[in-house]
Parts: structure tokens; sequence; C-alpha cells
């Protein structure tokens, strides 16, 4: 049988590399990414589709489509007001799931987000407790709840996997892991009020690999976190950088009392017109640990192809300019 897989948020930093892998696998007749922005980096053979999410997806994309991956999502947080969050989140696993209903596809692959567990420097894995308290936490959780919903309708036919990806990295990701690069390469680092905080990651490879990877065991439901399976401290990932690209050390430390202060200040600066990214939210979501752990994987055996400076490594070496790009 032909497989068609049709990806929406395709263009995004995850999306792309998924479409690359499942085109690297050879196993598909056709691939399909429906997403609003253009694509991180455009892959030989996807047919690239300007969709939005948050309207009805006419019952003619994709003909042919046997699997759905819904990556779509508004997830920068802080960055966005509270309504955006379930505007785009809680109405796109609605519209999705409503397609695949009517298009009779059974197999879908959601990304939700370590978020759900809500913050805190307890051990966290799948069988843990679901408490999220900001925006973006929220709307994932209901987003989990519209596709598991889809899948119990017919549990004997759908098909679902959830995976709860921690802070991923990799080549154009353009967040935190390529900020911390830069200001390693510059020397201009310094540590946000400790060094000990456990910040669990992922490559994006290893994300892409084990998506289809859950998706083609044929179970109903599956739910898994991913991230490393062993818990990186802020400090071991500089170590890891320094080690991979040369960078001198990091050794600075600056007390959480005033970075808050000197971000309390860029607030009140964005108030009359400076705009910066600087905040106490964002101070914060560098200080609280992400103590996530991957049990649901390791229990069905799904194997690593990278640990920390392998991923780093395999990074820099795809990015043009040599660093991380």
């Amino acid at each position: 049988m032909a497989k068609v897989a049709l990806v929406f948020g395709g263009a995004g930093f995850i999306g792309s590399h998924l479409l690359a892998h499942l085109a690297a696998s050879g196993a598909y007749s056709g691939l399909v990414s429906a997403d609003i922005a253009e694509p991180r980096f455009s892959v030989e053979g996807v047919n690239y589709i300007k969709l939005d999410v948050r309207k009805p997806i006419p019952d003619d994309l994709a003909p042919g489509t046997t699997e759905i991956y819904n990556l779509a999502a508004v997830h920068t947080t802080p960055g966005h007001e509270d309504w955006e969050y379930y505007w785009t989140n809680v109405l796109g696993a609605t519209h999705v799931s409503d397609f695949a209903r009517r298009r009779g596809i059974d197999r879908i692959v959601f990304t939700s987000s370590i978020a759900v567990y809500g913050p805190s420097e307890a051990r966290k894995d799948e069988d843990s407790v679901l408490e999220p308290t900001s925006a973006y936490g929220c709307s994932k959780l209901c987003a989990e709840k519209i596709h598991a919903l889809w899948q119990a309708e017919r549990p004997g036919e759908r098909h679902l996997v959830v995976v709860r990806p921690a802070v991923i990295y990799g080549y154009t990701e353009r967040g935190n892991f390529t900020r911390l690069g830069t200001l390693l390469r510059k020397g201009r680092f310094v540590f946000p009020g400790r060094t000990d905080t456990i910040k669990a990651c992922g490559y994006v490879e290893d994300l892409v690999d084990s998506m289809r990877w859950v998706l083609d065991l044929g179970l109903p439901t599956v739910t898994y976190n991913f991230c490393h399976q062993e818990r990186y401290t802020t400090a071991q990932i500089c170590e890891a950088f320094s080690r991979v690209a040369g960078y001198a050390p990091a050794k600075r430390v600056i007390p959480l009392g005033p970075m808050l202060l000197g971000a309390y200040a860029f607030e009140v600066a964005g108030k009359v017109g400076l705009k910066t990214s600087i905040n106490r939210p964002r101070i914060m979501k560098l200080v609280r640990s992400n103590n996530i752990v991957p049990k649901r994987l390791g229990e069905l055996g799904f194997k690593y192809q990278y640990d920390l400076d392998a991923s780093l490594e395999k990074w820099k070496l795809d990015s043009p300019s040599g660093h991380f790009d």
C-alpha cells in the first residue's frame, strides 16, 4: 500500500527535519507540508501547501493521505497573549481531527509539550500528574484530549501517538540552544542564578526518528516524553559546547535578584517603545529545571542515535557557517 504523509506545521524547525527524515526513509510515495510559513529548509519531493489550521481544512487537501503528523502550534513562551495559544492549538487540533474523521485517515502523530506537567524541580515521567500552569501548557493538554477523543471513537482502527518533546535543538532551531552557542562562542554567556538547572533536551534527528518508529509499532495509542535519557544540567550542556566547538568554558554566575531587577527595567522600557525579548518570566524559565524522563521510550525499546556531544558535532557539521546555525 502506498503511504502518503501529511504534515501540518511542516515548514517549522521540527517539521522540516521530519519531512527530510520521511523522504530519506524511501517509504513514502507522497509527502505534503501544510503550513502558513515558509519552510526552514526545503526538502526535495515535498509538496508545500499554504494552509491555516485555525480554519476548517478542505476535504480535497492531499489526496491519498494515509497518516497525519500534527505539529502546527503557537509555542513560544512567553511571547503571545493567552488567547493566541488556545486559538491555534485547540482549534487546530479540532480541525485536524475533524479532517481525519471525514477522510477516514486512521494514523495521527501529535506533538504536545512537557509544559503539560507544569514547572517543577521534581522528576517527571509519563505517569506523573499533569499540572500545566501556562496558557501554552493548558492549550496543549486540551489538544491532547481532542486527539484522544478521535482515537477513542474507533479504538480498534485508529492509531494515535502523542509525543511531549522537551527542549529540542539542531540545525535551524534558532532558539535557546542557538542563542547559547552564539553567546559561548563570543565569550558572553553567564549562568542565570545557578549552574545546576536540569534542562531536559533532545536532538531533533532522534526526535523525528522516534515519531515514525513509535507510529510504526501499530499500537492503538502511545504517549511518550522525548529528550535524552540523561538529564543534563546547564553546566554540562555548556561543557559539551566547549568540547565540541573549542569555546572557552563558561564560569560566571549572576545572582537571580540582579537579573530579575534588570529584566524589570527592560519591561518598563518596553512600555515606552523599546522592543526587547528580555523579561522576568523568560529569566525564570532559564532558572527552573525541566526534570523530564523519557520512561516510555525506554520501555518500548527505542534506540537513540546521538548523545549530547555527538548531536552537537552533527549540528555543527550541518551548519554552513561552521558554528551552530
